[in-house]
């Protein structure tokens, strides 16, 4: 398809409004898609460091035990 204008390639042959609305919410959806997948993976790491930290209290806690125990 050739448009003879920029208001012609805007205006679609009639069917404009639908092509750009679908475009910008393909766009938006894709855009709420990499925000929503970084506040998850900062999530998810923020949880892993708890996690990891929990587990070296607990090795130091088993560590300490056992020298005072023995």
């Amino acid at each position: 398809m050739q448009f003879d204008s920029f208001s012609e390639f805007l205006a679609m042959g009639g069917y404009g409004f639908y092509v750009w609305l679908s475009i910008g919410v393909c766009l938006l959806c894709m855009v709420l898609l990499v925000i929503a997948s970084k506040i998850e993976k900062r999530r998810l790491l923020k949880i892993i460091r708890k996690e990891s930290a929990r587990k070296e209290r607990m090795r130091k806690a088993r560590q300490a035990k056992r020298t005072t125990a023995g």
